[in-house]
């Protein structure tokens, strides 16, 4: 049978893994526990002998269904899914690195992504950043104990984009763990197994779910990686096919022991979400392009970030990646406009912290999600005291033309 396509094979997922009764989406699971006859079959359970659930904080069957269908969109082995994002990418990089070991990560990160890496160099794991859109700037920063490389599809919220490709050709030959946050971009736009990544993550809060009513996140093993190579894996969870050595160490270490755990009424809303994501994201992704395009020539802002726009150091590489060029963008204003007047004066967009939803949000970054970084750390990643980032959703273009029209002054 031929290989469907993204919309079908994600709109018909739960459908294939068999719910009860002949719904079409899987049924919501509240139980925290399951009970066995056979208290044998508990035990098989627990030692990973035979399928089953045991306990809500490690497994539930409408968590299950999602992360099938995540699984299906990267195209990847197996996927843990968490309580949040940040939870994904915590629990992960707790449950791979340890104390001595080296991180590679791009300059470039979501400030709570950034944040959490000074957690982990307090725990004593070393981690360089790194200008991540030259794959030999990561190539000078590797030494004898790195372990893994992380970058983001598309930075947040200067836009940069990593070279992807030549990063995965590098840790390929290196033995690298590869970790790729899929967030901006999400499996819809591209999938970075296509890179040689190892693990992928999601925010499924944003564009998977899309409608900011769930939070979410989730790892995917794309199966690019032999774990055999790796030196942190558990003796324990050295049974089974290596190609899942990885994947369940996270789900133990990660998942069960930290308990960051996704409850099954969140996953029903991200599941169902996910069903519109190529319509929304797509729609999204061209009022986005002319949105920047026309912030590009407004007198009143001086640099507009968006990997659309020709004059974007990234663009081409943009294009070749993801076709389209993602639904965030971000402003530089002149020094007459205050952002916080500016994002006053709007009335479709919304002063908002989140990303990927259906509605446009605009927030000031420097003083907000990157604020506790500092000056010198904001000004490192390109981002000024007037920069305003914006999640364009899915209104009529001309109502947001005129929202922004507004606000400038034309």
């Amino acid at each position: 049978m031929s290989k469907k396509g993204f919309f079908t094979t994600n709109l018909h997922s739960d459908r294939h893994d068999g719910p009860e009764h002949g719904v079409l989406h899987k049924a919501i699971h509240p139980s925290v526990a399951y009970g066995y006859e056979d208290a044998r079959h508990l035990a098989e359970v627990f030692q990973g002998k035979r399928a089953g659930y045991n306990y809500g904080r490690q497994l539930n069957p409408t968590v299950t269904a999602l992360q099938n269908r995540i699984t299906k969109m990267e195209g990847g082995i197996a996927t843990v899914a968490f309580a949040t994002g940040m939870a994904a990418i915590s629990s992960t990089m707790l449950s791979l690195l340890k104390s001595g070991d080296h991180l590679v990560a791009s300059a470039f990160l979501f400030g709570n992504t950034n944040s959490f890496f000074g957690t982990l160099q307090r725990l004593g794991i070393e981690i360089t950043f790194v200008d991540a859109t030259s794959s030999d700037a990561v190539a000078a920063a590797i030494k004898s104990n790195t372990r893994a490389v992380f970058v983001e599809t598309i930075a947040n919220p200067v836009t940069q984009i990593a070279d992807m490709q030549g990063i995965g050709d590098l840790c390929e030959s290196k033995g690298l763990v590869y970790i790729v946050d899929n967030t901006m971009t999400s499996p819809h736009l591209f999938k970075p197994k296509s890179v040689k990544a190892s693990l992928t993550v999601n925010a499924l809060t944003k564009y998977i779910g899309g409608h900011g009513n769930a939070l979410g996140g989730a790892i995917t093993d794309t199966g690019r990686y032999s774990w055999d190579k790796y030196p942190n894996i558990i003796d324990t969870y050295k049974e089974g096919q290596v190609a899942f050595w990885g994947i369940t160490q996270i789900k133990k270490k990660g998942l069960r022991d930290m308990g960051a755990s996704l409850g099954p009424e969140a996953a029903h809303h991200l599941a169902v979400g996910s069903e519109t994501l190529p319509l929304r994201l797509d729609r999204a992704c061209n009022n986005a392009l002319e949105l920047a395009k026309y912030c590009d020539q407004h007198p009143h802002i001086r640099n507009t970030f968006y990997p659309g726009l020709e004059s974007h150091p990234q663009h081409e590489r943009a294009q070749q990646l993801f076709g389209k060029f993602g639904a965030i963008f971000s402003i530089d204003l002149t020094d007459e406009v205050d952002c916080f007047d500016f994002l006053n004066k709007m009335d479709t967009v919304i002063a908002s912290s989140n990303l990927g939803d259906n509605r446009s949000l605009g927030i000031p970054v420097a003083h907000t999600i990157f604020y506790e970084m500092g000056a010198e750390r904001r000004a490192s990643m390109g981002i000024t005291d007037s920069m305003i980032r914006f999640s364009i959703g899915i209104e009529e273009i001309d109502d947001l033309l005129q929202d922004f029209e507004k606000a400038l002054g034309k």
